[in-house]
């Protein structure tokens, strides 16, 4: 499906480059070999079931480096973290200690047992789930809304309602360096590479600076609306961003061009997740389903229901596991 013109920035005036949209942005036609193989396996493993989480709205969910944990943050003040069990997630504890909404929480990139959570209550929390305490507590400027762990494990960046990102050292828990933005930030996040920092905006654009100097690289024009979401894929070879226009765009990496839109949510796109080997992405809005494809063609593997509205990546206050299994994780 051809992305509309209004969706194309600079492309549609002829303009091409880093940034740009590119003309061949669409989706390719006919499932391939990849897309049958995987919508047939859905087609055979695709319960829903719900766990009962928190007394309040969850507004986060995150699964651990090696697949075994999932952690949620809520509107309840508190943190819960299941394990993973066969085709069932055990809750295996919960963690409080903030005096305000759970808002985002994230893992260690390559510790599974360390997960950091950002609250309104002007704190970071790191929690360690060997010991089922918080190991570090560190005070911020404003109210926390948005948090990610760089790719090397050495920094974790926390962004809050004013628009400020503070970069912690994730071993002294002392802030490295702070950053006010005059726009609206969404999310935030390193690429594969650890030595470029992005941000989405609520003027449709991507912002890039270099790390660890935070020097401004580019900002892309990625969409006419509100750019809420960014993931990156864990093979480093794209990223995603999700949008209020609905459409979820694809960029190449290291030429910084979009390559593939996918068009078949019809609300605002809150949330994004690539699968362990990149090859499908699942992104997710106020629809009904959770839209899963294949990366490289566009193609749909699966409309897989989903049991509340999303608001910011949030359900309601039981979690809804669609689709959970040993490499297969979204």
């Amino acid at each position: 499906m051809a992305v509309p013109a209004a969706a194309m920035g600079p492309s549609a005036l002829g303009q091409s480059g880093p940034g740009s949209m590119a003309p061949w942005c669409s989706v390719t036609s006919g499932p391939t070999r990849y897309v049958l193989g995987m919508q047939e396996l859905f087609r055979g493993h695709s319960k829903t079931r719900e766990f009962p989480a928190h007394s309040a709205k969850v507004h986060s969910v995150a699964w651990s480096c090696d697949g075994r944990r999932l952690a949620s943050g809520s509107f309840d003040k508190t943190a819960s973290v299941f394990l993973l069990e066969k085709d069932r997630l055990v809750k295996e504890n919960n963690y409080r200690g903030h005096g305000d909404s759970v808002d985002q929480l994230c893992w260690h990139p390559s510790n599974p047992d360390l997960f950091v959570t950002a609250s309104g209550d002007k704190t970071i929390r790191i929690w360690d789930v060997r010991t089922t305490k918080c190991i570090a507590t560190v005070n911020t400027k404003g109210e926390n809304i948005n948090i990610c762990w760089s790719p090397d494990g050495q920094t974790i960046a926390v962004g809050n309602k004013d628009d400020v990102v503070t970069f912690i050292d994730a071993k002294t828990h002392r802030s490295k360096a702070e950053e006010q933005f005059k726009f609206e930030v969404n999310e935030i996040s390193w690429n594969n590479d650890n030595n470029m920092f992005f941000l989405t905006n609520g003027n449709g654009c991507i912002n890039i600076l270099s790390y660890p100097e935070l020097k401004p690289v580019q900002s892309i024009n990625a969409h006419p609306s509100n750019c809420i979401c960014i993931k990156f894929d864990p093979m480093g070879k794209y990223f995603a961003t999700g949008s209020a226009d609905a459409l979820v765009s694809l960029w190449d990496v290291d030429e910084l061009v979009c390559v593939r839109c996918f068009s078949r949510l019809d609300w605002p796109v809150r949330t994004l997740s690539f699968s362990h080997d990149g090859k499908m992405l699942a992104s997710a809005s106020e629809d009904h389903f959770i839209d899963i494809a294949e990366v490289e063609t566009g193609s749909d593997h699966l409309s897989e229901p989903q049991s509340a509205h999303l608001q910011n990546g949030n359900s309601h206050s039981h979690l809804s596991k669609s689709l959970c299994g040993q490499g297969n994780t979204l």
